[in-house]
């Protein structure tokens, strides 16, 4: 029989497991645990029938769902995930929350998105598919609104309807009363607790380390937890830590010294990383910066031979094709010079190969209300000759082995989701050309005058990139068996790298190298907003320079904050807290105190140390912290993997504050001893956070490794911690690593890139749409930098193209000069005002003559 540990709290996690095995009719034996005779410290757990234990309330609704023969879905997972990771916080900080009309905006953006989903489709995965995704999300939401702390969803009458369809359904009816019982509103809403802790690792890995079953007043965030209380570590672990900490650098492997250029070995772990090049149209934003070049960082030109060798495997199709052309620049227009409404989701703001919103692939012919990028015109269709990769073809072959990189590789749920949604609706040729002036020559007969489509060019830009490092270059590319490829990105890039790349790779018949692990990370927007380099908006990477701070300092904030689950928000007061708490006094506190200590009372010679127990089973803790962030790194969870890094520069400040080294060096000769196994050990710590921190803060680390006089052997970081400094090594000068960020310099900041935008945006109403006379009253004067709002920007676009349309039709049918000339200058008039509402110079006017030829 599976037993459910439960205790009669009314958490929120008991429910999706009651309402799973009601609804999949799996029978479960509830045991209710009182306080004393709690034998775990987390609850929720399932116990399965063969012993197996879950910790994570996800995992067990996976599990009791797949007793009732229901297979496991891409879909289901991304909804899971984004369950724990977006929507179970947001809940947690409304039952948190002290006051009655505190909603968390992040619960109150969650509610709008679900109510979003559900007006297209009557549950979350589709018209039909009433599934566990619906349970577990209703679950979270359902005992809100029951305990009347939910007004907003009267706002949302989609996700109200959702919410009593479900509650109708008879097996989660009966699951809710035995959840709840006859509890009123108010008792109801006292007695809810939620999880409120998630595993940094990936939800579908059943790890004891999910924090749930917290009450109400004692609810504790994981970057605030108090390590100092002794985690469930076995006797057997403690020992096993302890022998690797005597082993010391002999337990660690030799540090390696590369000359030359670096080519795979056999029989050892050879990793190729790349990172997607990024075609931005002016300097990179921090975005641009996290989604694909830092993230690699971290993590540590033969196209027309490719497409030959896809052409000789009749791969390739010829057809005529409609392209967009604008009249007013003469030229075809590549894909991202075309701005549009989506044909899918109608998002307003698509490019013309990409909607950054339902994130499909589309060709700009297919945009409504498509405009030139340039001149703002509306470009019409012409037909042109065109190559075409026949994906059909090539889809058995992709789908075999992306089945297979997804499933042993570590891909982000955001990477898996977009490949298996490109599988599932059935692959199509893509045109692979374009008429343009600029990029790499087709090499065929009637395609000379083409160059090849980018993102079928710029890929095989990775291979020639590794030329020009080494004529070796097919050792790391033509040796899949040898070596793993690592591939890092921002999520509109997922297509090209898990479709239309590998496809290509398949298709030429050579044995390359495929993608095996690809991160792709969500957005990162600045303060609730987009970046925006014309109207001032964001912090780009020349600012990042400007403002003072150390490229280490941008390393860490951007790298602690990375969209590895869902959207996240560059803030400057979230930066001055987190570099003054994380950083400062958490980190950098740590390490100055210990160092110093050890430089003002033990001549800078690491003490004796004799480990007591206590010694022992914090070496135990901190190496399941290693473990944990060596776990994330190799997942590419580069964000959770800072994270336990903090936790060990937190152990090790409990650790010094409990022991109090600056009282007992003044005791006798035994506490003087004591203090100097105290700031030994708090020594090592150091030089174990030295190699940790190394990835995200290079130069910070090398400032640490000088202060700690670190040899290469005590570089090299193993999956234990070791006694990396005995006795007697002599240790540098301490100096502190981190200086405070004051809130004056952020207010600096925040002024100086806030650009033109409301300072409360989304408390603005906007007003009712002006009509074009009033628009054109109002801009008939120059218009002063920042005067304009967005909206009025937009606007003055609107008019622009819509002036440029009329100048067309008056030259197309051959109006009086005068006429022509009347509305050329009202076009260039807009032009002008609109370019001083960007905050940009306007071009001095071209003087314009004509040589008329006599005849």
């Amino acid at each position: 029989m599976i037993k459910f540990y439960t205790d009669s709290a009314c958490n929120i996690a008991n429910l999706k497991i009651i309402a799973t095995s009601e609804f999949y009719s799996t029978k479960v034996e509830a045991v209710t645990l009182t306080a004393e005779s709690k034998q775990y410290k987390t609850l929720p757990i399932l116990e399965a029938v063969d012993g197996t234990t879950f910790f994570s309330s996800n995992a067990s609704c996976r599990y009791l769902s797949s007793l009732g023969n229901v297979s496991a879905s891409f879909e289901v997972d991304s909804w899971l995930e984004w369950e724990v990771s977006v929507l179970q916080p947001s809940v947690s900080l409304l039952l948190k929350a002290t006051k009655e009309e505190a909603v968390p905006v992040s619960l109150k953006k969650n509610l709008t998105y679900l109510n979003a989903v559900l007006a297209k489709q009557q549950f979350l995965s589709g018209k039909e598919n009433f599934n566990l995704a619906d349970i577990v999300i209703w679950a979270n939401l359902y005992p809100l609104f029951k305990a009347s702390v939910l007004s907003e969803v009267s706002d949302l009458p989609n996700l109200q309807k959702w919410l009593t369809l479900l509650k109708d359904k008879e097996p989660l009816s009966k699951s809710f009363t035995c959840f709840a019982g006859d509890a009123k509103s108010e008792n109801l809403k006292k007695k809810l607790v939620c999880n409120s802790s998630i595993t940094p690792d990936d939800s579908r890995f059943f790890m004891p380390v999910e924090v749930s079953g917290l009450s109400f007043d004692s609810e504790v965030d994981k970057d605030s937890q108090d390590v100092s209380k002794e985690p469930d570590v076995t006797t057997e672990e403690i020992e096993l830590a302890y022998q690797s900490w005597l082993k010391g650098k002999s337990a660690l492997p030799p540090p390696k010294a590369n000359k030359g250029p670096v080519l795979p070995k056999k029989g050892e772990r050879n990793i190729l990383i790349t990172s997607a090049l990024p075609y931005v149209n002016n300097i990179p934003h921090l975005g641009n910066i996290i989604g694909s070049v830092l993230s690699a960082d971290v993590f540590a030109r033969i196209a027309q031979d490719i497409f030959n060798k896809l052409y000789a495997q009749d791969l390739v199709l010829q057809d005529s094709v409609e392209q967009l052309f604008c009249e007013s620049c003469q030229r075809f227009l590549a894909d991202r010079f075309v701005e549009g409404t989506c044909p899918l989701c109608l998002y307003e703001d698509a490019r013309g190969d990409q909607c950054d919103k339902c994130g499909k692939l589309i060709n700009a012919a297919e945009l409504k209300q498509p405009q030139c990028k340039i001149c703002r015109s509306t470009p019409h269709l012409r037909s042109s000759k065109h190559l075409f990769l026949d994906l059909p073809k090539l889809e058995e072959s992709l789908k075999q082995y992306l089945e297979k990189a997804t499933s042993t590789g570590h891909w982000s749920n955001t990477a898996k989701v977009i490949a298996n949604s490109w599988l599932k609706e059935g692959l199509k040729p893509r045109c692979i050309t374009r008429d343009l002036k600029w990029g790499t020559p087709v090499p065929l007969e009637g395609f000379t005058d083409k160059v090849f489509y980018v993102w079928f060019d710029a890929p095989i830009g990775y291979l020639s990139i590794t030329a020009n490092y080494t004529d070796k270059w097919e050792e790391w590319w033509k040796q899949p068996g040898e070596v793993q490829l690592y591939q890092f990105m921002a999520k509109d890039n997922v297509p090209f790298h898990s479709i239309i790349f590998p496809a290509c790779q398949i298709g030429s018949k050579d044995n390359y190298t495929i993608v095996n692990h690809l991160a792709a990370t969500e957005y990162l927007n600045y303060e609730d907003v987009k970046f925006s380099k014309s109207r001032g908006i964001g912090v780009f990477g020349d600012d990042a320079k400007d403002t003072g701070l150390p490229s280490d300092i941008w390393r860490f904030y951007l790298l602690y904050l990375r969209p590895e689950a869902q959207d996240t928000y560059f803030s400057w007061s979230d930066l001055m807290l987190k570099i003054n708490s994380e950083l400062l006094n958490n980190l950098g506190n740590f390490i100055n105190r210990a160092l110093s200590f050890i430089g003002n009372n033990f001549g800078g010679s690491i003490p004796e140390m004799t480990l007591e127990d206590g010694e022992k089973l914090l070496i135990a803790q901190l190496d399941r912290e290693l473990k944990s962030y060596i776990q994330c790194m190799e997942k590419t969870r580069l964000r959770d993997a800072i994270k336990y890094m903090l936790n060990i520069s937190r152990m090790g400040n409990q650790y010094i504050q409990s022991n109090k080294p600056w009282e007992r060096i003044k005791g006798s000769p035994a506490e003087k001893s004591r203090a100097g196994t105290v700031l030994g050990l708090s020594a090592n710590i150091c030089c174990l956070l030295c190699n940790l921190m190394e990835p995200y803060m290079p130069d910070t680390c090398s400032s640490l490794r000088a202060q700690l006089s670190s040899q290469p052997t005590q570089q090299v970081l193993g999956d234990s911690f070791v006694c990396f400094m005995p006795a007697g090594h002599k240790i540098g000068k301490p100096v502190p690593l981190f200086k405070k960020i004051e809130q004056d310099l952020i207010d600096e900041l925040k002024k100086k890139y806030a650009g033109r935008q409301s300072p409360d945006k989304e408390l603005v109403v906007s007003p009712a749409p002006k009509k074009t006379e009033e628009i054109k009253a109002n801009t008939s004067n120059d218009v002063p930098n920042g005067l304009l709002s967005d909206d009025e920007i937009a606007k003055l676009e609107a008019l622009v193209a819509e002036q440029g349309i009329k100048v067309r039709e008056l030259k197309t049918n051959k109006a009086e000069k005068s006429a022509i000339d009347k509305e050329v200058a009202a076009l260039l008039d807009l032009k002008k005002k609109l370019t001083l509402a960007k905050g940009e110079t306007p071009e001095p006017p071209k003087s314009k003559s004509k040589n008329k030829k006599k005849r």
